[in-house]
């Protein structure tokens, strides 16, 4: 077979990847993307994942490199490969995910004359990537040779720069497809050594001005009554310095399941997460009128939360953000600080004597007892929780599942070092509602940047194949339905994943919402599909259980937590007595909110 020299120069920029970090790449097989695969896979130190779907990998690729917290690199040919990566890199630019994409492409003399498999890749992403590159056509040049390594760097530390996201290189390449063996170059390596090559790119920190931190200081010693916001983010060592500024500041913190501080062994007592339950009556927007609010990460999960933020228009509302653009669909913030949330609150503390003493011996009696209604609050929510769950529904009967309560019952069974996925639509949204805090550690993950119901099954394995712990995914059966491909990456990688899988046979989530009301189209937002995924799942070479009653359900799901390869517990619902049920629950957490409170407005 013909080998092309002039392809020595993707054996150099492979291997430049690897010095820049690169550990893992994810290839899809194609013809046109021959050098780069080959290359990868003869370089013998990456991790290779060889997946056969493009949209699949190109969420396997995103849920692995988020949970590693580092760039992984796609690989693809040319063509409509490259159009299915796009869902993925939407949401990665959405919730900075750091990811290098590398489509090989036809080269320039068949563009634009209809040559087959042949589309206009340049800059295909558009916005969603934070880079893109355009390489040249490989020759055996100097030049070329140093060029690729700069690139394969820029890609990379570019990928990884705060605020992380997606990179795109755009490859064109010529036939013939295979290139040579790479000779070692004097450090040992694989690849063509280019001179002066770069051996390291560092990104600074976002330290916090010092007189933003006073100024934040002395809002806090000024107003009474605050509170800590956390939404989705991935930084476990952010939950415990965040939850010791709220012990410092003795304030609430509203802890939505994607900002990791629900969970873990970092102080918990002033962590409130029923918020979500208690806030759908609002008339707890008025009586809990806060004079600021802290704001971490991401856009909550709860829309009452955010309906609650934008209504609180008196208050400071200070977002704290690492990066270039702040995250506001409220419209509410009255004060931006650039910095890394965790040295943020590190400068923070020191200024702060507990309670932050404030201008007269009046402010401590306010604060604290600010802090004891929320915290007098969020227990009576989480008493509704349990005796709506626990006691309205016996536990032994059949067939009368109830989508809030597996969530409850998941949280009493996850062991320690779990992660949770969770699917879009009623999943998160449920764990939001009623997964308590716990000092066991387990982290939170999602794919809420857009919010898609696709490639959820494949992004919930890439965050297992980063894991050493148990990966528990909680999702709907519609957006089973839409990743059916993604359980063959678990056979063909040896990846493990425990599914629970809510059937109420075409999406929950429409029978909360307003259509519900409008019987002769509902048909077209519940779309009914009486499909049995047991076939699927088995085809696969997964593990398939469809559970009876609560009692097997806790018993399958402390069995199935780290078993090998693929298990999918079934738990059937129906839609119209889980709303009545989720009903139930606010209610009655009103009820027992306002009776502490008093009834009737203050």
């Amino acid at each position: 077979m013909a080998e092309n020299p002039d392809l020595k120069v993707v054996n150099a920029f492979v291997d430049e990847l690897y010095r820049a970090g690169i550990r893992h790449v994810c290839v899809s097989p194609g013809s046109r993307s021959t050098p780069i695969t080959i290359a990868a896979a003869r370089h013998g130190e990456f991790r290779l994942w060889s997946l056969l779907d493009e949209r699949s990998a190109g969420f396997f690729a995103l849920g692995l490199a988020r949970s590693l917290g580092e760039p992984v690199v796609l690989v693809c040919t040319s063509g409509t490969a490259t159009a299915n990566y796009y869902p993925a890199v939407m949401e990665a630019a959405q919730t900075r995910v750091p990811l290098v994409l590398l489509t090989a492409d036809r080269p320039p003399e068949l563009q634009g004359v209809g040559a087959n498999q042949t589309v206009d890749q340049r800059k295909l992403y558009g916005s969603f990537v934070k880079h893109f590159i355009e390489m040249p056509i490989p020759q055996d040049s100097k030049l070329l040779f140093r060029h690729a390594a700069s690139a394969a760097w820029r890609a990379v530390a570019s990928a990884a720069q705060q605020p992380p996201g997606p990179v795109h290189v755009n490859w064109p390449l010529r036939e013939p497809l295979v290139p040579p063996v790479a000779e070692p170059s004097a450090d040992g390596l694989n690849g063509e050594a280019a001179t002066g090559h770069l051996v390291s790119v560092r990104d600074f920190v976002r330290s916090p001005d010092p007189a933003a931190v006073q100024a934040v200081c002395d809002i806090a010693k000024q107003k009474p009554k605050g509170l800590i916001v956390c939404g989705p983010q991935d930084h476990s060592d952010f939950a415990r310095t965040v939850s010791q500024l709220a012990e410092t500041l003795h304030i609430p913190v509203l802890a939505d399941p994607l900002s990791q501080l629900r969970c873990g062994p970092h102080p918990l007592g002033l962590v409130v997460e029923a918020y979500d339950v208690l806030l759908r009556d609002n008339r707890w927007f008025e009586r809990l009128r806060p004079d600021f609010i802290l704001r971490f990460g991401g856009v909550p999960t709860s829309k009452v939360l955010g309906q609650y933020l934008q209504d609180q228009t008196q208050a400071r509302q200070i977002v704290i953000e690492d990066g270039a653009m702040w995250r506001d669909p409220f419209f509410t913030a009255t004060d931006v600080v650039f910095a890394c949330p965790r040295l943020f609150c590190e400068a923070l503390m020191p200024l702060q004597s507990p309670f932050a003493d404030g201008p007269d011996s009046s402010f401590h009696e306010i604060r604290k007892e600010w802090t004891q209604h929320w915290v007098s609050l969020n227990e009576a929510a989480q008493t509704a929780i349990r005796e709506v769950f626990e006691k309205d529904v016996p536990f032994t009967e059949a067939n009368r599942f109830t989508e809030g309560r597996v969530v409850v019952e998941l949280a009493q069974r996850l062991r320690e070092g779990t992660t949770v996925f969770a699917g879009n639509s009623m999943p998160i949204r449920d764990i939001d509602s009623f997964f308590p805090k716990q000092d066991k550690e387990i982290r939170f993950f999602a794919n809420r940047g857009v919010s898609g119901i696709d490639g959820v099954v494949s992004t919930a394995l890439g965050t297992a194949a980063a894991n050493s712990g148990p990966t528990v995914l909680l999702i709907g059966d519609v957006s089973f339905y839409h990743d059916l491909n993604a359980l063959l990456i678990a056979a063909r990688n040896s990846v493990n994943l425990l599914v629970i899988l809510i059937h109420n046979d075409g999406g929950g989530i429409f029978s909360f919402l307003p259509q519900a009301g409008y019987p002769e189209t509902f048909e077209h937002f519940r779309t009914s599909h009486g499909m049995d995924f047991e076939p699927a799942v088995t085809m696969f070479g997964g593990r398939f259980t469809r559970v009876q009653n609560w009692s097997e359900f806790r018993d399958q799901v402390e069995q199935a937590q780290g078993a090998p390869g693929l298990t999918v517990l079934e738990v059937r619902t129906e839609p119209d007595e889980n709303v009545q049920t989720h009903r139930k629950v606010f209610a009655q957490a009103a009820a027992l909110a306002a009776s502490m409170w008093g009834s009737g407005s203050e």
